[in-house]
């Protein structure tokens, strides 16, 4: 039999028989090592345990102690759920579980009536019954006909329609415990018994498939985690999460409004567009020092410039369409930008003298996402971006990935944003150009991330159809992980709208190009930023910078007075006049986030200062200062945007 060669994160390497599983190779490694296994990691993709090496490779080891291997655990508390409900309802069909398991998983299933709490309860006790049974999880490799058959047999008609959607020449992979079995690419932990403590979250409709056009199945919500410290510890983050929530804030803050009228698309109040605007003006200011140039293009073009593009065919039910005026004329409106630049771009005569020429934009853009997928401002119809494309020569592509890097960290820093992880998305099984171009495309930006500092990691099959992405991910205070930044090298485009520039050599070549945005779409950030500070925003960016406390009535026009020649500098200020107590005045300001407050009474009056208080832990102060000099304070702390 043939052998193959395994390399270790130690340095080592391991000799095994070909068709070896990863669970051979961790008892090879050390019986301590395989009895606490959940799965394996090869070229940053999580496999199963029961997974054959068929080639040399590299192989981790997953446990417990790698963040991976929770989600492994409640992918297989997962299915430990299905086979509990349909113990206790035989007749329910299993429809499909979760892709994500990073905090839960889920499953749909069509029952005769929804689930009710009592249910729950009866689901969550049938779960540690099976858990307690101790069974092992097998992995089989069938073919499309035997996986029809068995799910025929069984009554499981949704699940025969799910298999109808796997692609043809893709492994049809079954995962069994006990008497249970599911279409499933696992992973999964070796037993039951590794999945520590569960927990079901709720139950709800949900449309089968995410179309409202389908029958509504019932969706059950839970969680897993190895040990019942890590349960707690994971509901008392959530308990934060919801004193967080972006659209609780959004509400007690007057950010902003969703309405049912206009799924999608926020209604932004005065104070939210003070935040949004802030964001915007703070981009906008940053492009002459990176050399960017602004540009605003149409929101209605006709369907040739989408078709020419690719997104006509790859991104059509995501896109609103419309009749034209003119006889057979069809338009849609704009989801990106960039097509329209590419236009911009090919308006004159190129040469590598203009290059790079880097094209920025911030108009709204609107996507078809189904109703039943909206929240908040996390994920929206209407939006704008930080966007912005960059054309440059091929060797140029490093020096813009570095440009790229040096502008994030300027942008997080002003944000109080830090930690980022940058990792590489490469191709998916859908997309556009040849692969051995997208090889060397993730090669360049491998090197590219490297050279400016970052480890990089790899997220396979993640990118979008038309190139290579490097991803920036931050972990926020709750230790929720978010892409923000994002720069992608674009292996479609340039080719298909036949862009050119006359290069060094007086030749014609295709420039590269390049998709950059470092704070994505406002919606999102906002959304994860508002969360991430609970809404106590930097000073430079808060909705209202200072509130003017009067004491007394008597002390109402010194209040305006300071009021004025704050506002004369700059500085969003609020004056609360109300006949209220001066404590209730205060917990109000606090409640609003207001970073400053100023309590107004005879002797600031009488002296002409203020006594200024600042919101933050550890920063409190009530010094009495000038008005003047107080104005100059803040002016210039707003000015250097500190955090």
């Amino acid at each position: 039999m043939s052998t193959i060669e395994v390399g270790l994160p130690d340095g080592r390497t391991l000799e095994v028989s070909q068709g070896a599983t990863v669970l051979d190779v961790a008892e090879q490694i050390g019986a301590g090592l395989a009895r606490a296994a959940l799965a394996g990691r090869i070229a940053g993709e999580l496999v199963d345990l029961r997974q054959s090496l068929d080639a040399s490779c590299s192989l981790e080891i997953v446990t417990t102690k790698d963040p991976a291997g929770g989600e492994v655990i409640r992918h297989s508390a997962e299915h430990v759920m299905a086979d509990a409900v349909k113990r206790l309802f035989p007749q329910a069909q299993v429809d499909a579980g979760r892709t994500d398991h990073t905090e839960k998983f889920q499953y749909d299933f069509k029952v005769a009536e929804p689930f009710t709490p009592e249910d729950l309860d009866a689901i969550a006790a049938q779960m540690k019954k099976i858990v307690k049974e101790k069974a092992d999880f097998v992995r089989e490799v069938v073919t499309r006909e035997e996986a029809e058959r068995i799910f025929t047999e069984m009554g499981e008609d949704l699940k025969v329609q799910r298999l109808h959607d796997i692609p043809d020449g893709q492994d049809i992979t079954l995962f069994r415990h006990g008497k249970f079995v599911d279409l499933c690419r696992g992973p999964h932990v070796r037993n039951t018994k590794q999945i520590g403590a569960m927990q079901l979250i709720e139950a709800a409709g949900a449309y089968w498939k995410g179309d409202e056009r389908n029958e509504m199945l019932q969706r059950i919500y839970g969680t897993a985690f190895a040990t019942k410290d890590e349960l707690k510890e994971h509901n008392e983050r959530l308990e934060q999460a919801r004193e967080r929530d972006h659209r609780r804030l959004g509400t007690q803050l007057d950010l902003f409004h969703l309405d049912p009228d206009a799924p999608g698309s926020p209604y932004y109040l005065p104070k939210g567009m003070v935040v949004y605007n802030g964001l915007v003006d703070f981009m906008k200011s940053l492009y002459p020092k990176y050399g960017y140039s602004e540009v605003m293009t149409p929101q209605v073009n006709r369907a040739r410039i989408y078709k020419t593009s690719g997104h006509y065919d790859m991104f059509h039910d995501d896109m609103f369409w419309m009749d034209g005026a003119d006889d057979e004329e069809e338009v849609g409106v704009k989801a990106t930008n960039c097509p329209c630049h590419c236009r911009v771009f090919s308006l004159g005569k190129r040469s590598y003298r203009e290059l790079p020429l880097r094209l920025a934009e911030f108009s709204r853009l609107h996507r078809n996402e189904r109703s039943g997928t909206l929240t908040g401002l996390s994920r929206v119809r209407s939006m704008a971006q930080d966007d912005a494309h960059i054309f440059c020569e091929p060797e140029q592509v490093e020096d813009e990935v570095a440009r790229f890097f040096e502008m994030l960290k300027e942008v997080y820093t002003a944000l109080g944003l830090d930690g980022l992880e940058v990792k590489l998305e490469t191709r998916p099984e859908e997309f556009m150009g040849d692969p051995a171009d997208w090889d060397v495309a993730e090669g360049r930006l491998k090197d590219a991330v490297e050279a400016a500092g970052f480890q990089c990691g790899i997220n396979p099959g993640e990118a979008a159809f038309y190139g290579p992405k490097v991803a920036c991910d931050f972990k926020d205070v709750l230790g929720r992980s978010w892409t923000l930044g994002t720069i992608q090298m674009d292996m479609a485009m340039p080719g298909r709208f036949g862009l050119h520039y006359t290069g060094r050599d007086g030749e014609e070549h295709q420039p590269a190009m390049l998709h950059r945005a470092v704070l994505g779409s406002l919606e999102r950030f906002m959304s994860l930023y508002i969360e991430h500070t609970a809404g106590d925003f930097p000073l430079w960016l808060s909705p209202v910078q200072v509130a003017i406390l009067p004491i007394a009535d008597r002390h109402h026009d010194y209040a305006r007075k300071v009021a004025d020649t704050l506002a004369a500098g700059g500085i969003r200020v609020f004056v609360d006049d109300r006949a209220e107590k001066l404590n209730y005045k205060i917990r109000e300001a606090e409640l609003q986030k207001v970073p400053i407050m100023c309590v107004l009474g005879d002797q600031e009056e009488e002296a002409g200062t203020v006594s200024p208080r600042l919101r933050r832990v550890g920063e409190h102060r009530a010094e009495a200062m000038a008005v003047d000099a107080f104005v100059e304070d803040l002016t210039g702390r707003v000015a250097r945007r500190e955090v």
